[in-house]
């Protein structure tokens, strides 16, 4: 969670970072990569480059917050604010000052699905800084006195956001989409689920999590393929070969549904959630094209045109394409003034109808589709972390390492015919929605 550095180190990173702007960084169809396989049997995904010799490092091992267990949630993402509070023989303080005098960056996340781990240093000090992101995966000490820290920071921004209506409308939201499935429990636990969490308990969680299958990672920068060979296997070669996880099951989120929080804002706040498309179905790239038209396009879109331009009923509203593991969704959401909720919806459901009845026009399709493509390299490859960062996230989605050549020809050989088949297969349903806002007096929103 924190990423501290010396003066010294950080001058030398915010200068490489600055450089990193100032090269031509590979474009997407330029990017090279290799695939290395450790002798222990590690993969990783390496993207060779020297502009600067600064090298970014990213992983992910299955699981996360969904793997929280029951009375016990928000353990993950409690252990992801402990990895760097000691390791091996390294107290918390300890740790921190190697981690400065080696000049690196370390960082841990959980999602719903996954744990992260990323590292960023400068080539000349791999070793140092790599042996600290060795000991912090494969000996975390977990230590009372940081556990009790950590522990009371997200306590005290679970109090603070107790009195914010979002926090209570978000829980309401997912609790009414997704019932009892890990999906629908907050993020970092509760005050109480947190309390009930020990040392051995994070022990456990590290122990099942974290092993050699269905570990994801990427290099990106200043080291060639045999170098990141023997580093794989110091970093992750101790590791056991398979993780204990508990089984997660798929869920369809409950749509046809309208959750109020009537609550005294300025304005309201909408949410609407309609099917999803997973990320292996055939349907997905003329579901991406679609749902820029619809709403991901941002200015270009028609929810952006009609809600926005034509009314000037909001800032901004988008929609997007929700794919978790084990669920997925469209989703689309927006802030309006207060009393504008009512009619904000409607036009939204308006929209949503015409797109499920018409779908795209030739016009629409192709300017997606030469968005979707020139875009790419813009959004995720235009630095080492945001490399590294994509790469892992392909490995998670099976991809495979030919993804940049063959992404344009997917999007390229989306019909109109496609686009019209799947607005009409997710936007066809009755969506779940949420309002929070003060009450108006219509009661039957957008019928």
């Amino acid at each position: 969670m924190r990423n501290r550095l010396t003066a010294h180190a950080a001058a030398l990173l915010s200068l490489f970072g600055v450089l990193l702007l100032l090269v031509n960084f590979p474009a997407q169809a330029a990017v090279k990569i290799q695939e290395v396989k450790s002798d222990s049997g590690v993969t990783a995904w390496l993207v060779e480059d020297y502009s600067v010799p600064i090298i970014s490092l990213r992983f992910s091992v299955e699981g996360g917050e969904s793997q929280d267990p029951v009375g016990k949630e928000g353990m993950a993402n409690l252990i992801t604010g402990l990895f760097d509070e000691g390791a091996g023989d390294l107290d918390s303080d300890a740790f921190q000052t190697r981690l400065d005098d080696a000049g690196a960056e370390m960082s841990f996340r959980a999602s719903r699905d996954n744990i992260y781990g990323s590292m960023r240093m400068l080539a000349d000090q791999k070793d140092e800084a790599l042996d600290l992101m060795r000991l912090a995966i494969t000996a975390p000490r977990f230590d009372q006195a940081p556990i009790d820290r950590i522990r009371g920071q997200m306590i005290a921004n679970i109090q603070s956001q107790a009195k914010d209506p979002q926090t209570e409308a978000s829980r309401r939201w997912l609790k009414a989409l997704y019932g009892d499935h890990p999906y629908s429990r907050p993020d970092d636990g509760t005050e109480e689920t947190l309390k009930t969490i020990t040392a051995d308990d994070l022990r456990a969680f590290h122990k099942a999590l974290f092993a050699r299958e269905q570990l994801h990672v990427a290099v990106v920068g200043a080291i060639d393929a045999e170098t990141l060979k023997r580093d794989l296997d110091k970093l992750f070669g101790s590791l056991p070969e398979k993780p204990n996880l508990t089984p997660v099951a798929d869920v369809t989120p409950k749509l046809d549904q309208v959750v109020r929080y009537e609550y005294a804002l300025p304005q309201t706040t909408l949410h609407l959630a309609y099917p999803g498309v997973a990320r292996k179905d055939p349907d997905f790239f003329a579901a991406v094209v679609m749902n820029h038209i619809l709403g991901g396009g941002s200015f270009t879109s028609r929810l952006f045109r009609e809600v926005r331009e034509k009314r000037g009923l909001t800032y901004g509203i988008d929609s997007s394409i929700v794919d978790y593991e084990h669920s997925n969704a469209l989703t689309i959401g927006t802030s309006t003034r207060a009393g504008k909720g009512i009619e904000t919806l409607g036009i939204i459901r308006d929209v949503v109808k015409q797109m499920a009845d018409e779908g795209p026009t030739e016009a629409e399709l192709a300017a997606a589709k030469k968005y979707l493509i020139g875009a790419y390299a813009i959004n995720n490859l235009d630095s080492s972390s945001s490399i590294a960062s994509t790469l892992v996230e392909l490995q998670i989605d099976g991809l495979g390492v030919d993804y940049f050549e063959r992404r344009e020809d997917y999007l390229n050989g989306v019909t109109l015919e496609q686009t019209k088949a799947v607005a009409k297969r997710l936007l066809e349903a009755e969506p779940a929605v949420l309002i929070l806002g003060p009450a108006e007096e219509r009661a039957e929103e957008g019928n």
